[in-house]
């Protein structure tokens, strides 16, 4: 069992939207790791962090990934932090990863100002510019598909990527 497409990037990036489009697109169920670990403790995200910090939310997400990834056949959408782990990016290695590109300015009209995310509480222009630039190294290295998501409709984007995940999936390269 493995997903069709595992989406990762930035907050902002489209994951859940684009997700969703996409596996009714496909045909397939969509599932959000940040929603399962809500499920699972019992509260939002920011509550996690407020109350049990970032280790215990993060310990939360490794779970969740490694959870997900053995189970879903559908569309899965991955916190944009999840990437950080390096257990998470074994694991995803065996996976169709698909990095949703997006440029700050959009990522921040789409996040707002006023955000609820808990690492974009204080100034989140300057944090989200931070995250993109920690995390743009390991989205484009755990990538097999990017799509562009910046100045683009939604359909734009989902046509695109369910034509890439109709080409069959190259084999990795021995190094």
């Amino acid at each position: 069992m493995s997903p069709r497409a595992v989406l990762v990037g930035p907050p902002g990036s489209g994951k859940s939207t684009i997700g969703t489009l996409l596996a009714e697109v496909l045909g397939v169920e969509f599932r959000d790791t940040d929603a399962d670990v809500e499920l699972k403790a019992g509260k939002p995200i920011g509550d996690i962090f407020l109350e049990e910090g970032e280790q215990h939310f993060r310990a939360l997400e490794r779970e969740a990934v490694r959870e997900a990834l053995a189970a879903s056949e559908g569309v899965l959408a991955l916190g944009g932090g999840a990437i950080l782990a390096e257990e998470t990016q074994e694991l995803l290695a065996a996976h169709r990863v698909v990095y949703l590109e997006v440029s700050l300015g959009e990522a921040v009209k789409r996040v707002g100002l006023a955000s609820a995310r808990p690492l974009l509480v204080f100034n989140p222009r300057s944090q989200l510019r931070k995250l993109l630039e920690d995390r743009l190294p390991i989205y484009q290295r755990l990538a097999k598909i990017t799509v562009v998501t910046t100045d683009r409709s939604e359909e734009e984007v989902v046509a695109e990527l369910a034509a890439a995940l109709a080409e069959p999936d190259e084999p990795a390269e021995e190094t």
